[in-house]
Order: structure tokens, then C-alpha cells, then sequence
């Protein structure tokens, strides 16, 4: 490493040499010049006279000779001063220049090199680089090493006591009921909500093995969520299975392809996670809770991958309104409010049923519909939401949260 740092100071700074020597010797001295134009007008001045003595010239063209020469003599001479002093002049600035040089090249070579390089590590070749990388992908510590480092979380906002006994309770019956699912469902809900990760994936994990192959995409994205966050956003080997485990049940699910792509530039492929990336921001509706996470890091994939990447321009998807919405709603007359939150519906649904959106933006409107009493609405969106994604169980289960907050599902 120090011979590096050597050659490498030593070749920037016999450039910096070179350069600085052609600027300091970038104005020749003129006067060489002037001096050798001075020497022939003597010369041919002489000459006249000789030619003049031996008569080969009259009084009257030896005077004309004279003039011409004289009139030269006296022009060299003016020249030469005036570049005697344009040469002078510029030899503080000249000192200036350089030293200057010698800062942008010597601070500017190491700044690039401290920004783009990789001090303390030998040239690699891609195949070298990615061979380290799949080492370091099956050397990384396990789920359980991770999270006794990670030090617990203070929570950021109180939590009733109400709320905390009813979850003390719920641990209490789930351990004496480990198979009940529901119970199981509940608890890793809870958990996640007070910001106990790895009692909300231990309890999620359950819920994956009692549903057995019954197990979706979205339960294993769940899982994989919740060990990442447990373990201050590690991508754990755990939880490196349960992500490989939802994109076979669901390629497009946005959680895996996120947390993916954040264990392939954890593990020193940060090609490979922008490539995994780009496409899903590119795909994403705004709202997404991967664009934020994604926006913020693949700039740097994309740099460290050697890609020249513009990020998109972000864009905000209009909003239909939510339970919080409507309880902010309070203040307003009866009518007003509910000539507010019935446009706000009429809005998203008329954008669901023309454009499309995602399964939260239907699960949002069948909860807002139940909450204004439109049953029979709810209803008919819920059925229309089982037509639109028919063959997708995730999104459909997605849909039901919000027909089960509308009251119309079990």
C-alpha cells in the first residue's frame, strides 16, 4: 500500500513538473531575436559605406540606403522594447499559474481517486470481484449474530396501557395456543406496531409454517420485513430465504425485489442490485413504501456499478381519502363533510375504475366506503377488486383488509 501511495505521488508530480516548467518557460525571450536584426542592419550599414568609398554607389543612393536602414534600425529597436516589457510583466502571474496547477493536479488527482477508488485494496478484476462477493454473501453473519448487536430501539411514541396490557395478554394466549393462526396473525401485527421486530418475525415465521404451502408471497415479504428491521436493516441469510421464497410465489412483489437488491449491495453487488432496482422504481406507483428507500440509495448503485444514471423525476399519485381523513373530518357541518368525503371517493373511484391502481388504493376506498355507510358500494368495489385480480392471492388479501375494516368480510 505505501508503494502505491509513492509511484503514485511521484508520477502525479512529475507531471506537475513538466507542466509547470513549459509555463514558466512559455514566453520566449524576444530580445535573441531583436539583437540578430539589430547585427544585420549594422551590417548592411557598413556595407554601404564600403560600397560607397569604392564608388560603386552614389552620394544620393548611399543616403537613401542609410535612411531605409536607419528607419529599420530605429523600428527593431522600439519592438524589442515593447516585448521586454510584455515579457516582464507576466512573471508574478506566471508563479501564480503554477502554483496553482499544483494544487489541482496533486489535490485534485488524490480527491478523485479518495472519492472513486478504493484506498487499501489491489486492482481486481470483475470476475475477482465477483467471486468475493458471493464469499462474502455465504460468510455474512446469521440473523441471530446480527440482532444481539443491534441495540434496542426506544420507542418513539408512547404506547397506551390499554394497548400494552391487551398485547401482554395476547402473548400470554398465543403461548399457550401455538397453533392458533389468527392468534399468531394478531401478535405479529401487534409487535411490529410496538417495535419489537424479533418477536413480530418470530410470531410471523409461525404463521408461515402453520400455513404450510398455503404460505404467500406476502407472508414471506412480511417475514423478510421484519427480520430486516430487527436487525437495523441487515439483510440476513434468514431473511435472504424468505425474500427467495416470495418472488417464487410472486416475482413482482415489490418488498422482495427491494430487500433483494439491499442484500446484493450489502454483499459487494451493486450491479446486480441496480439492475434489480431501476426497473421496479421505474414500475412502481409513487406511493410504493420501496420508492422512498430505493429513490434515496440507487443514485449510489448506479455510480458504483459505473452507470451514468438520471433518477426519474418523482411524481405523487392523487390520493383517495383514508379512515384518518375522515375522522379529521369532524369539525365540518354533517353536510359538509360528507359532501367532502364522497367527492374524495367519488375521485379515487373514478380513477380505479379508468386507470387501474394498487391493491392498497382498493382496500383504501372499500374501508372509506363502509365508513360512510355505503354497504352496498363497498360491496359491489369488493366484488369488482376479486374480478380485477383474479389469480393474484397477495393482492386479493390485501383487498379484504380493507373489506374486513368496511365490515363486509368475516
Amino acid at each position: 500500500m505505501t508503494t502505491f501511495w509513492i509511484a503514485t505521488f511521484g508520477l502525479t508530480l512529475a507531471v506537475t513538473a513538466l507542466l509547470v516548467l513549459a509555463l514558466l518557460r512559455g514566453r520566449r525571450d524576444v530580445s535573441d531575436g531583436s539583437a540578430f536584426d539589430m547585427q544585420v542592419y549594422r551590417d548592411q550599414m557598413n556595407e554601404v559605406d564600403r560600397d560607397l568609398g569604392r564608388g560603386v554607389l552614389s552620394p544620393e543612393d548611399a543616403e537613401r540606403l542609410r535612411a531605409e536602414v536607419g528607419r529599420r534600425i530605429l523600428n527593431t529597436d522600439l519592438k524589442a522594447q515593447g516585448a521586454q516589457a510584455d515579457g516582464q510583466q507576466p512573471r508574478v502571474p506566471g508563479f501564480v499559474a503554477s502554483a496553482l496547477m499544483i494544487f489541482v493536479l496533486i489535490g485534485g488527482t488524490f480527491a478523485l481517486y479518495m472519492q472513486y477508488g478504493a484506498p487499501g485494496y489491489g486492482d481486481l478484476a470483475l470476475a475477482d470481484r465477483v467471486d468475493r462477493a458471493e464469499i462474502a454473501r455465504a460468510e455474512r453473519p446469521d440473523q441471530n449474530e446480527v440482532e444481539a448487536q443491534v441495540p434496542p430501539s426506544a420507542p418513539t411514541e408512547e404506547v397506551a396501557e390499554e394497548y400494552s396490557e391487551l398485547v401482554t395478554r395476547l402473548r400470554a394466549a398465543v403461548s399457550e395456543r401455538p397453533n392458533d393462526l389468527q392468534g399468531h396473525i394478531l401478535l405479529a401485527r401487534s409487535e411490529a406496531a410496538l417495535g419489537n421486530f424479533t418477536a413480530a418475525w418470530r410470531a410471523q415465521d409461525r404463521i408461515v409454517t402453520l400455513k404450510r404451502d398455503a404460505a404467500t408471497a406476502t407472508d414471506f415479504a412480511d417475514l423478510a420485513d421484519m427480520m430486516v428491521l430487527a436487525a437495523g436493516g441487515y439483510v440476513s441469510p434468514e431473511a435472504e430465504q424468505a425474500i427467495e421464497a416470495a418472488l417464487a410465489r410472486d416475482p413482482e412483489n415489490g418488498v422482495a425485489r427491494y430487500y433483494m437488491g439491499l442484500m446484493l449491495a450489502q454483499t459487494g453487488r451493486p450491479d446486480a442490485a441496480f439492475r434489480l432496482w431501476d426497473p421496479l422504481l421505474r414500475a412502481s406507483q409513487p406511493g410504493a413504501p420501496w420508492v422512498p428507500p430505493i429513490r434515496a440509495q440507487i443514485q449510489e448503485m448506479a455510480m458504483r456499478a459505473g452507470v451514468n444514471y438520471e433518477l426519474p423525476a418523482e411524481t405523487t399519485a392523487p390520493r383517495g381519502p383514508t379512515v384518518d381523513d375522515i375522522e379529521a373530518a369532524g369539525e365540518m357541518s354533517d353536510e359538509d363533510r360528507q359532501q367532502m368525503i364522497r367527492g374524495m371517493v367519488a375521485g379515487l373511484s373514478d380513477r380505479l375504475a379508468t386507470s387501474g391502481g394498487t391493491p392498497e388504493e382498493w382496500a383504501q376506498l372499500i374501508a372509506a366506503l363502509g365508513v360512510l355507510g355505503d354497504e352496498a358500494q363497498a360491496i359491489a368495489i369488493w366484488n369488482n377488486a376479486l374480478e380485477v385480480f383474479d389469480g393474484q392471492p397477495d393482492a386479493i388479501e390485501t383487498v379484504r383488509y380493507g373489506a374486513r375494516r368496511a365490515g363486509i368480510v368475516p
